[in-house]
């Protein structure tokens, strides 16, 4: 494409492009913090980076993290707003999108109005806000949710397991029919509670009450049972939902039926279920506590399945879902050092590991393409959540959010090398290769040569666009057969 403009900030040039749909040679001209041309030859810039041998990626968009956010047991996460985008900077990422968390009696506009001030004078990269919904009152629902939503805070996460947080099928079908309306999307943690309590006094009880038990407790049926039901409440009243941190063989199997069905589910899952198993909680005394987070890790044929799933179309997103809690009374024992597996905080780190991980045991292991890894981490989550074109490819008139990758870098992850405000890693140890060496903001270098470039505070809040909304579609009798009944009666 003949370039409108001859000199530019930034240049890039002799590397490979790789975006979710293809692979070409190219070079890319970077103006005003956009990019501004792609082609070949395209004049001089302030800045040439030399690509050669390098992959030229469209920065990653982690789209499930929790960062500087308080638990429902009053315990906060070990990263704020700086050390967690620090983080994502350097594992790849260019955009953040965490929870402003609602508990039982905040208001929706309170909760939303502490996480920006949290992160406006922290965050280094790009970020936007989802929000977790665990008291939908009227006032919620009538007035703060509906203008929240047009106001660019178009995705909420809801619970279907932990006391203080879940709600019930009722409060789910309202959230899910006010986001069809308004054009927003439901993420839906999905585990059925009653199991997992029912198992656990069972195992508290009989006096087993070590880590490895957490992952004994929520059984592959809560998970899959759970993720069922939620398909099944979308489709009742035709929304669009996403099912996060995908675990099971069956769940996943759920949704890609959904999907084949052609309902509006989606899928997430993450890298403590391609990495980590259910033997990783069954170590000494509380080393275990490291890997409790839930879902839990499984076993190796559901790694398997979940590989699978990122192939055929079951999981449009990978996310870290990255939970920092450290190993002392602030966050993993924040009840005791010495407590039952079901006291232990729920969690585990993986901002800055997320890209690595994928890149090295799924494209360099031949498990995903490149273009597959593009749209999975970036590009995918863009689209869902309403930041695409601006995010998640390399296209003229984006932000110019790239992160240039060394595809024969090796490196061993140890905790002493992340930039998170974490004492472990649950990768410690893994050999991966494939790592950014150049990340790339809106035009600025934030991260290069091992070293953050950026100023706290310099990254922007992103408002996000809702989807097509329902509100004009035709409504037939209610009495008609359809697979859709529900959304009649809205």
């Amino acid at each position: 494409m003949e370039p409108k403009i001859k000199k530019y900030d930034l240049l890039i040039k002799n590397g490979t492009v790789h975006t979710a749909v293809e692979s070409f040679e190219s070079e890319i001209g970077v103006s005003e913090g956009k990019i501004a041309a792609i082609g070949k030859n395209l004049g001089h810039s302030e800045r040439i980076i030399d690509a050669k041998g390098l992959l030229v990626l469209p920065g990653g968009i982690d789209a499930h993290c929790h960062i500087e956010q308080e638990s429902s047991s009053k315990i906060m996460t070990a990263d704020d707003f700086y050390s967690g985008s620090v983080s994502a900077a350097f594992g790849g990422n260019t955009t953040i999108l965490p929870f402003a968390a609602q508990h039982r009696g905040q208001s929706l506009r309170d909760v939303v109005a502490n996480a920006r001030k949290r992160a406006k004078d922290k965050a280094v990269i790009d970020y936007g806000l989802h929000l977790i919904i665990s008291d939908p009152s009227k006032s919620v629902l009538e007035d703060e949710l509906p203008s929240l939503i047009k106001e660019g805070y178009t995705s909420f996460k809801v619970y279907m397991t932990y006391e203080m947080l879940k709600i019930n099928d009722g409060e789910i079908l309202d959230i899910l029919a006010l986001a069809r309306k308004y054009g927003a999307l439901t993420m839906v943690h999905a585990e059925n509670n009653e199991i997992i309590n029912w198992i656990s006094d069972r195992l508290t009880q009989r006096g087993y009450n070590a880590p490895k038990f957490h992952a004994v407790s929520h059984s592959h049926i809560a998970e899959s049972e759970a993720s069922r039901r939620a398909i099944d409440l979308a489709r009742l009243v035709d929304a669009r939902m996403l099912i996060v941190h995908v675990s099971d063989a069956e769940a996943a199997n759920s949704i890609l039926q959904a999907r084949n069905n052609e309902l509006n589910i989606y899928g997430e899952t993450c890298p403590q279920y391609l990495f980590l198993t259910a033997k990783d909680l069954d170590q000494e005394g509380m080393e275990g506590a490291k890997y409790c987070c839930s879902p839990p890790p499984r076993d190796k044929e559901s790694q398997k399945a979940i590989w699978k799933g990122l192939k055929n179309g079951t999981f449009q997103v990978f996310s870290s879902d990255h939970a920092p809690y450290r190993l002392d009374k602030s966050g993993k024992f924040h009840a005791g050092k010495d407590v039952s597996f079901n006291k232990i905080a729920n969690g585990v780190p993986g901002l800055e590991t997320r890209m690595p991980l994928l890149f090295s045991e799924g494209v360099g292991k031949g498990r995903i393409t490149i273009n597959e890894f593009v749209a999975l981490t970036s590009t995918n989550a863009a689209k869902i959540y309403g930041l695409y074109p601006r995010k998640g490819s390399l296209v003229i008139g984006g932000d110019a959010d790239i992160a240039i990758w060394d595809p024969k870098w090796v490196r061993t992850i140890k905790q002493e090398m992340l930039h998170d405000n974490m004492d472990y890693t649950p990768y410690e140890g893994m050999k991966v290769k494939g790592w950014p060496r150049i990340v790339i903001n809106r035009g600025r270098i934030a991260v290069e040569d091992e070293k953050l470039k950026v100023e706290r505070g310099s990254g922007k809040f992103l408002p996000r666009t809702p989807a097509e909304t329902c509100r004009e579609q035709p409504i037939s009798s209610p009495l008609s057969p359809s697979r859709n009944f529900g959304a009649k009666l809205l």
